[in-house]
C-alpha cells in the first residue's frame, strides 16, 4: 500500500479523467479505451510470444505493468487501464479456469446446482486479498512508472482498476464458459432464487475485494464491468442482479486511502443495457459507461439529466474500420452528444477489437483532444 495514494496532493486528482469523473468538464475531453492494453498492439503480441498463458501474464507484475503502459506510450490516452481479467479473483480463490484463445474464460467445473453453489460459497473471499500480492505489486509498479510518464507528458496519467460484476461472473461460472444467451444463469435466477442469491452475494465480495486490492495499491478510479447484463429483462436485473452489483462496490468504498479521504471515482458499464441505464446509475456511481447502441444525449435523459452523472462512451467499435472522414464525423457526434451530461469521458461503446489498426486509435485520440465544445 502506498504511503500516500496517487490521488493525494492533487496528483492524479487533477488529471483530466478524474476531474471529468467527478463532474468537472476539462477543456480537453479525456479519452481511454476498454481493452486498449493487449491484443491490438504488436508490442503486446511480441511480449506475450515469450511464453505463458494469459492468466500467467496477468499475475506477472513486470509483464502486467508493461502491457498496461504500452497504449499510454503509443496512443497518448489520458488514462491507463490495468491489464488483468475479470476471472483473476476466481483463480486466486482456487477455481480452475483458463482463458482459451478465441473463446474466453473456461472453467474446469461449471457451477450449476444448489449443492455446487453451497460448496463454492464456503471458500473465503478474503483469499483474494491474501493471495493477491502479484496484483498489488503490478499496480504499484504501474503507478510508479505512470508518474514518470506523467512527468514527461506534463499531464497526470491515472490508472483505472477494474472488476467483473457478479452477474457476468456468474454467467461464466454457470455455463462453464462463454454463452450467446446466458440461458443457464438466467434460468437459475428463476429456478432457485436462494442459490442464485448466495452465488451472487459471494461473487460480489470476491470481485469487490479484487477491485479494492487495485485501488488500495494505487489505482485512481475503478470500473465495474457487467458485460452481459443486457441479456436480462429489466425487472429481473433490478431484483436479482443490481443488489449484488451495489455490494461489489462496498469494499472499495470502505477503503481508507492515505491522503485521499474522498476515495476514488467509480464507473459502471454494461453491454446492451439501454433499458436499464437508470438502474445501473442508481447505485451511487460517479460515471456510467454507455455502449454504442444508445446516443449519449438519450442516455443522459434516461438517467435523469445532466446534474448527477458523468457519461462515458460511446463510439461504435465498427467505426475503427470506417473511412477516416466517417470516423471523425462519428467521433464529433459522440462528443456533441456527450455535452448533455455533466461531464464526458470519451471511450468506445465496447472493447477495442483485436484486428484494429493501432494507428487508427492514435489518430482517434488526437481527434478527441483537438475537439472543443462550441
Amino acid at each position: 500500500m502506498p504511503s500516500t495514494h496517487p490521488l493525494a496532493l492533487h496528483d492524479t486528482a487533477s488529471s483530466r479523467l478524474v476531474q471529468a469523473l467527478r463532474g468537472h468538464r476539462p477543456e480537453v475531453t479525456p479519452v481511454w479505451f476498454m481493452r486498449q492494453a493487449g491484443r491490438s498492439l504488436p508490442e503486446y503480441r511480441a511480449l506475450r510470444a515469450t511464453g505463458g498463458s494469459m492468466l500467467d501474464a496477468c499475475l506477472d507484475p513486470a509483464m502486467a505493468s508493461e502491457i498496461t503502459l504500452q497504449p499510454v506510450r503509443r496512443h497518448g490516452v489520458d488514462a491507463a487501464v490495468f491489464f488483468s481479467d475479470i476471472v483473476v479473483p476466481l483463480k486466486l480463490v482456487g477455481l480452475e479456469v483458463e482463458i482459451v484463445a478465441g473463446r474466453g474464460p473456461v472453467f474446469t467445473e461449471p457451477v450449476r446446482t444448489a449443492a455446487q453453489i453451497a460448496e463454492l460459497v464456503r471458500i473465503d473471499p478474503a483469499l483474494v486479498t491474501e493471495r493477491g500480492e502479484e496484483v498489488a505489486a503490478a499496480v504499484a509498479r504501474t503507478t510508479e512508472l505512470l508518474a514518470d510518464e506523467s512527468a514527461l507528458r506534463g499531464e497526470p496519467i491515472p490508472l483505472i482498476g477494474f472488476a467483473g460484476a457478479p452477474f457476468t461472473l456468474a454467467a461464466y461460472l454457470v455455463e462453464g464458459g462463454p454463452s450467446k444467451d446466458h440461458l443457464g444463469a438466467r434460468s437459475l435466477i428463476h429456478s432457485d432464487p436462494a442459490a442464485w442469491h448466495d452465488l451472487t452475494a459471494w461473487l460480489a465480495e470476491v470481485t469487490g475485494r479484487f477491485l479494492a486490492l487495485q485501488v488500495q495499491a494505487g489505482a485512481s478510479a475503478g470500473q465495474l464491468f457487467d458485460s452481459w447484463a443486457g441479456a436480462l429483462a429489466p425487472a429481473d436485473y433490478r431484483r436479482a442482479v443490481l443488489p449484488a452489483s451495489a455490494a461489489a462496490l462496498e469494499p472499495v468504498r470502505a477503503l481508507e486511502l492515505p491522503g485521499a479521504p474522498e476515495g476514488v471515482p467509480l464507473i459502471h458499464f454494461g453491454v446492451g443495457t439501454g433499458e436499464i441505464l437508470a438502474d445501473m446509475a442508481s447505485i451511487g456511481v460517479d460515471a456510467l459507461g454507455v455502449d454504442y447502441r444508445v446516443p449519449l444525449d438519450v442516455a443522459a435523459e434516461r438517467v435523469g439529466g445532466a446534474s448527477d452523472l458523468t457519461l462515458q462512451g460511446n463510439l461504435d467499435p465498427a467505426m475503427l474500420f470506417a473511412p477516416a472522414a466517417a470516423r471523425e464525423a462519428a467521433v464529433h457526434a459522440a462528443l456533441e452528444a456527450g455535452r448533455a451530461a455533466r461531464a464526458h469521458v470519451f471511450n468506445l461503446g465496447h472493447g477495442v477489437p483485436m484486428d484494429t489498426d493501432p494507428d487508427v486509435l492514435t489518430d482517434l485520440v488526437r481527434t478527441v483532444h483537438d475537439w472543443r465544445a462550441r
